[in-house]
């Protein structure tokens, strides 16, 4: 018995099991969290294997609820509060049964994992998708960049989570423990997306942004598909994306509560989006523009992953600068920083995962965990040699 109980605990180093979620971590590196199946088991396994990161993300909520109360005079969960009403009938119900399980398994209430899930709603980046003639060897090249409360810390909290929902597509999000909605994901399929914030904050009778995020990267494969459920969703507040996909189509979207999303495609332009480059689409700041456009036109024919880090850094990145990802939906590979504690992440070396191998290398080692199980239950029985 103690032999077999032995070879049970025999688990590649770094790897966590919680039921069928998994969290690897190694020296210096963004842990990784694998979690898989219905809404329930996904989020007990990200709220057992990450609870003591959820409590701090829920620390930095009370940080900004803090600052919300003093610059706006205004209560920032009666705020939250309302988003969540807002959103009833819209957010699909098993992304708040995973939230409600995530939330029991890390000793949260149900209204705290709320909280965490919907602040990014109250609260308004750049995204570029190159290709062809833009690009070096015609690839499809996405890059992400987040300027978002880098002073506070979330960058603490960072995990790339692989989620594999039954039904539903496989994918990744450069995210955040606690969070299980997203603003930087790609899936299996090789659609990769990204968000910039704009204004309408109140005006929340809709799917909130991270779970609309979730919404098309769970359900659709193209960009077609993408802009087809963007369509027909009610939308909130004030939101720009940029969708590529593994065939080479891309776009740019602007989504406003109320009125039909504004699509653009590669070369064409709108006073609303930003001037227009042979097989390329972009959405930044106005600030920000000028800077970006210059370098869009420096590499143009030239782009490449080494190339795009640089083009993302700082203006084009601001001091808040949390998170920068590149997508390379045609091979499923992402590169990804996050800022440090006093640096942004522009600043930070990327690192290369690619989300087939996860895929595989969760399954793997799924499959050998499942039958070093089988030699414990089987030596207490008496049965094993």
């Amino acid at each position: 018995m103690f032999l077999a109980a032995g070879v049970a605990m025999r688990l590649a180093a770094g790897e966590v099991w919680s039921g069928d979620g998994m969290l690897r971590r190694e020296p210096g590196r963004i842990p990784v969290l694998f979690v898989a199946g219905t809404p329930e088991a996904m989020g007990e396994a990200q709220g057992k294997l990450l609870k003591p990161e959820i409590h701090k993300m829920y620390e930095r909520i009370l940080l900004v609820a803090g600052g919300y109360l003093y610059t706006r005079n205004d209560w920032f969960f009666d705020r939250i509060s309302e988003v969540e009403k807002r959103s009833a009938g819209v957010l699909p119900e098993r992304f708040l049964r995973e939230l409600d399980a995530m939330s029991l398994a890390a000793g949260l209430t149900a209204a705290e994992g709320r909280q965490i899930n919907l602040f990014p709603e109250m609260f308004h980046c750049s995204g570029i998708a190159v290709r062809g003639r833009a690009s070096a060897g015609g690839r499809v090249i996405h890059a992400r960049v987040l300027d978002y409360m880098r002073d506070i810390g979330l960058q603490s909290m960072a995990v790339i989570q692989v989620f594999m929902p039954d039904g539903y597509h496989a994918w990744l999000s450069v995210g955040f423990a606690g969070l299980n909605g997203t603003v930087t994901a790609m899936n299996a399929e090789g659609l990769a997306m990204g968000e910039m914030g704009g204004r309408g904050e109140g005006n929340w009778d809709g799917l909130p942004m991270s779970y609309l995020m979730r919404r098309i990267i769970e359900e659709c494969a193209t960009v077609d598909e993408a802009l087809e459920l963007i369509k027909t969703t009610p939308l909130t507040c004030e939101y720009y994306y940029v969708l590529s996909d593994r065939t080479g189509n891309m776009a740019a979207v602007a989504a406003k509560a109320g009125v039909p999303p504004l699509i653009l495609r590669p070369g064409e332009e709108t006073p609303l989006l930003c001037a227009a480059f042979e097989d390329i689409v972009w959405v930044t700041a106005p600030g920000r523009q000028p800077a970006l456009s210059q370098r869009l036109r420096e590499n143009y024919g030239q782009i490449d992953v080494e190339a795009m880090k640089q083009i993302i850094t700082r203006p084009v990145a601001m001091k808040s600068n949390l998170q920068d990802a590149i997508f390379l939906p045609e091979t499923l590979d992402v590169y990804f920083a996050y800022a440090g504690p006093k640096t942004v992440a522009c600043d930070e070396p990327y690192t290369r995962l690619n989300l087939r191998e996860l895929i595989d290398s969760y399954r793997s080692a799924r499959k050998l965990r499942q039958g070093q199980n089988e030699t414990v239950i089987t030596s207490a029985t008496g049965t094993a040699r």
